[in-house]
C-alpha cells in the first residue's frame, strides 16, 4: 500500500475604506500547502489515521499512538514514531475540546506535559511537521488526550512515519 497526502489551505481577505471620492481596497491571497510522499523520511508519511469520534459528557479519551490505532484499509495496529500532520476539527456548536494533558502525554507538540490545548466550538486546530515531525515515544510520550465538559463530537485526522 502506498500513501500520498495533499494539503492545502488557503487564505483569502478583503478590507476596503471608502472615502468621498474613491476607495482603498487590501486584498490578501495567502495559499499554503504542503505534499507527502510515502515513506519515512522528509515530506513522507507511511501510515494515516482518520475517524469522527464522540466523547461522552465530562469524559476523557487517551488515544495511543503506538500501538492502538488501526487504519481503515488495514487490520493491522500503527506504531507511530513521528507525527507529521495532526488536524482535529470540534464539530460541535457549544462545547470545548481539549488536547493534551495526560499521564504518558504525546508533549512533543505542547511546551511541557501538561499544557493543553483549547478549540473552541465549531474550530480547529491544524499541526503540520513535515520533516522531523512531532516524536512518539512509546509507553511514555505516546498519549493524545482528548477531552470536553459534555458530550462531544470530533473529527481527527493524524498522519506520520513508523520511523
Amino acid at each position: 500500500m502506498a500513501l500520498s497526502i495533499d494539503l492545502s489551505i488557503g487564505l483569502r481577505a478583503t478590507e476596503t475604506v471608502a472615502s468621498d471620492l474613491s476607495s482603498a481596497r487590501d486584498l490578501l491571497n495567502f495559499p499554503m500547502s504542503w505534499a507527502f510522499t510515502d515513506g519515512t523520511g522528509n515530506n513522507q508519511c507511511d501510515k494515516i489515521f482518520h475517524d469522527q469520534r464522540t466523547l461522552p459528557g465530562g469524559f476523557t479519551e487517551d488515544i495511543d499512538l503506538s500501538g492502538v490505532l488501526v487504519g481503515k484499509l488495514s487490520t493491522s495496529t500503527i506504531l507511530f514514531a513521528k507525527i507529521k500532520l495532526l488536524y482535529v476539527i470540534n464539530t460541535h456548536a457549544s462545547y470545548i475540546l481539549t488536547l493534551g494533558g495526560s499521564t504518558f502525554p504525546f508533549i512533543n507538540m505542547l511546551a511541557v506535559s501538561g499544557d493543553q490545548i483549547k478549540i473552541p466550538p465549531m474550530g480547529a486546530m491544524l499541526m503540520v511537521a513535515p520533516l522531523a515531525g512531532y516524536a512518539v515515544t512509546a509507553g511514555t510520550g505516546d498519549i493524545l488526550t482528548i477531552a470536553s465538559s459534555a458530550a462531544c463530537t470530533y473529527d481527527i485526522v493524524i498522519a506520520g512515519s513508523t520511523a
